[in-house]
């Protein structure tokens, strides 16, 4: 029988792709947003070796599929644009704020997005 849900903590480590098949990286964190009780963002990790030069990504929720035969998540973005998006350090997380989710939300051409 199909899992059908699962802790957002168990999320951690599956991995992200392109469309194309790419790997983009995998996810770190589950992001909510506790005003509309909805899921917001996913935190990619990428890049690096063992964690050092890793870079995480905010990829919204609304570019994310999950494929349940692969056992992933297939992002709506390729790995140049991944790249080319808002990133920090695991050690320097940005204040989340408005301004933050829009510039992020703009970069991956989704729906505007407010905190």
């Amino acid at each position: 029988m199909e899992r059908l849900l699962r802790c957002a903590a168990a999320l951690s480590g599956d991995p992200v792709v392109s469309r194309a098949g790419h790997a983009l990286g995998v996810v770190e964190h589950v992001m909510l947003d506790l005003v509309r009780g909805r899921l917001a963002f996913a935190i990619v990790a990428r890049g690096g070796v063992l964690g050092i030069g890793e870079r995480l990504y905010a990829v919204p929720w609304s570019a994310l599929e999950r494929d349940a035969l692969r056992d992933c998540f297939v992002a709506d973005v390729d790995p140049a644009r991944l790249d080319a998006a808002p990133s920090f350090d695991a050690r320097a997380w940005p204040v989340m704020d408005a301004d933050w989710a829009l510039r992020v939300q703009a970069h991956f051409g989704k729906e505007a997005y407010t905190l």
